[in-house]
């Protein structure tokens, strides 16, 4: 009986050990590596943040969690030196990225780095925001829909957002409309998730717009469970432990307004057939619409932005289905009540937040955030906008989006939502 029970304690044993063992060689050898080399808790003195190294007490932890921490804080002495590396490939020659005169001329970016006072003024600006965020989090008597949730019941669809780089601890929240698309192109050059003729890519700006937003190309958590199965949500949650997370976010109204402009203004096969013609039909009153987004514009048939106004309203657009993420409230594409992001960003300083941001990461001198344009949807344009908007409709949307408002610090719209 002891040799058999014996016997029975080594197979486990071994069973246990050996999916632990595929578990950290398919993140070494993968596109995902566990270095959390440059992960931090919050800011605290400007141009020092604390780190987490190996060795260190990790906070208590649920057995299998603190089991797989200790794993994966074995094998970043493993990987610390290939890591290290890979930075002095990156920072050979010139401490700046190459871009063209005429892409510093046109969008006007200021390369220069910030000083000490900058830097002072940024992390009491992040402390703001922070406490902020986490106030009405835990305000009581301020509601809005999945508030009250824990992470592990946010569903794994709706973990998309969440895309995580492995080599240098950071996890992002990509809000669509706000600087979107350079933050995933920053998030490739780090991760190394995308190759230019076997060659990892060193410039954000050379990275393709349609490899920027091809799913594929990011490792984001809802694609955990296909990896790491049961272990997924253990993971989940110490990488949001030791990783840095961050996301950016912008007025919500301004970011409809600019929803709005890119992808009904400009010809947008996917957006037309989508969406523009079941608008068309429920709020215009047109039938035998075009077929092809040309044809349309061609015909003067376009969503105007009352149609767009109206489709958000309506009760039944998401009873057939979520709103799209480029009109989707921010606190249901990033959980800010469930996930403690270390560092909140807004559209409205971009550049500022950006340079800074870099800075904390440690990663400031391997890239710059790209230029950013100067054309830029104005939070100053929201009157003309709305001028021919119901008030009813206006106080609508705006509980709508309230939560965002208040969550991030936007100032009521009163001007908008008072006659």
């Amino acid at each position: 009986m002891t040799k058999a029970r014996l016997l029975r304690l080594s197979v486990v044993l071994v069973s246990i050990f050996m999916i632990l063992l595929i578990i950290v060689y398919w993140d070494n050898v993968g596109t995902a590596h566990f270095y959390l080399h440059t992960s931090f808790s919050r800011p605290h003195s400007p141009g020092a943040i604390p780190g987490i190294t190996a060795g260190e007490d990790w906070e208590a932890l649920p057995d299998v969690d603190e089991f797989l921490a200790k794993l994966l804080s074995s094998s970043l002495k493993q990987n610390s030196s290939v890591s290290r590396k890979t930075e002095q490939l990156l920072v050979q020659g010139s401490n700046k990225p190459v871009v063209s005169n005429l892409e510093e001329n046109v969008r006007g970016y200021d390369w220069s780095t910030r000083n000490a006072r900058n830097s002072l003024d940024q992390e009491k600006l992040q402390l703001e925001r922070q406490r902020t965020l986490r106030e009405f989090c835990a305000n009581s008597s301020f509601t809005f829909p999945t508030k009250e949730r824990s992470f592990d019941d946010i569903p794994n669809y709706e973990l998309n957002h969440l895309i995580v780089d492995d080599r240098h601890g950071i996890i992002y929240c990509y809000v669509p409309k706000v600087a979107c698309t350079n933050w995933k192109r920053v998030m490739i050059v780090l991760s190394e998730s995308l190759l230019d003729q076997g060659v990892p890519y060193r410039n954000p700006l050379d990275i393709p717009r349609e490899h920027v937003h091809n799913t594929s190309t990011h490792l984001t958590f809802n694609k955990f469970w296909r990896r790491y199965g049961k272990f997924s949500r253990h993971l989940m949650k110490i990488k949001l432990k030791k990783y840095t997370k961050f996301l950016f976010v912008r007025d919500p109204f301004v970011r409809l307004i600019s929803a709005f402009r890119s992808k009904f203004e400009l010809e947008n096969e996917e957006f037309y057939r989508r969406f523009a013609i079941p608008m068309l039909k429920l709020y215009s009153n047109h039938t035998n619409l075009p077929t092809s987004v040309s044809e349309a514009f061609g015909a003067g048939l376009k969503v105007s932005f009352s149609d767009f106004i109206q489709y958000l309203l309506d009760p039944r657009t998401e009873k057939m289905a979520p709103f799209n993420e480029h009109w989707r409230q921010v606190y249901r594409l990033c959980h800010p009540c469930q996930i403690d992001y270390d560092f909140i960003g807004k559209l409205e300083t971009l550049d500022e937040d950006a340079a800074y941001l870099l800075q904390l990461l440690k990663v400031d001198r391997l890239l710059r955030f790209p230029p950013s344009y100067r054309n830029r949807t104005a939070s100053s344009w929201e009157d003309d906008w709305f001028a021919k908007i119901p008030l009813a409709w206006r106080q609508q949307l705006y509980k709508l989006y309230e939560a965002d408002f208040v969550l991030f610090g936007y100032p009521k719209p009163e001007n908008l939502l008072k006659d």
